[in-house]
């Protein structure tokens, strides 16, 4: 007998790939940190991406409010994309990301990518949840978590 169609809200995480899940997103998103590219900047910075692609993640991540995009040039059209608040908020995430990515995956010569460090000290960063209410860093199991992943 089939299953009734059971909707559900999707986890956060579910929310946030529906938003930016391929990794050609991730990387546009990545090539902006430095600042707002041309079209072709963004081409040259995200190896591999046909132009098609190019077009259609940059308008998606526009309709998703994690780029905006500014003329500098009316005839033709040209434009300049850059990161909104909430792409900045992404690329804070993407840095994570890439960090476990870097102390994880070897690097050519068979040793492993350096992480994130302070550059203060040379110390390898570390990602802590924190509380701003209680100022206090919270461990993991005293982190309440009200949503599943």
């Amino acid at each position: 007998m089939p299953q009734p169609d059971v909707r559900r809200e999707p986890s956060p995480l579910e929310a946030a790939l529906e938003r930016v899940g391929d990794r050609w997103s991730l990387l546009l998103v990545e090539a902006l940190l430095t600042g707002p590219r041309r079209f072709n900047e963004l081409g040259e910075a995200v190896p591999g991406i046909a132009p098609n692609i190019l077009t259609d993640r940059l308008r998606r991540l526009e309709r998703e409010r994690i780029v905006v995009s500014t003329p500098y040039q009316e005839r033709p059209p040209r434009m300049s994309y850059a990161l909104t608040a909430d792409g900045r908020d992404l690329a804070s995430a993407l840095r994570l990301l890439a960090d476990w990515g870097a102390r994880r995956a070897p690097s050519t010569d068979g040793s492993t990518a350096a992480p994130i460090r302070h550059s203060r000290c040379g110390t390898p960063l570390e990602a802590r949840w924190y509380c701003p209410t209680c100022d206090l860093p919270v461990s993991t199991p005293e982190a309440e978590a009200t949503t599943r992943f």
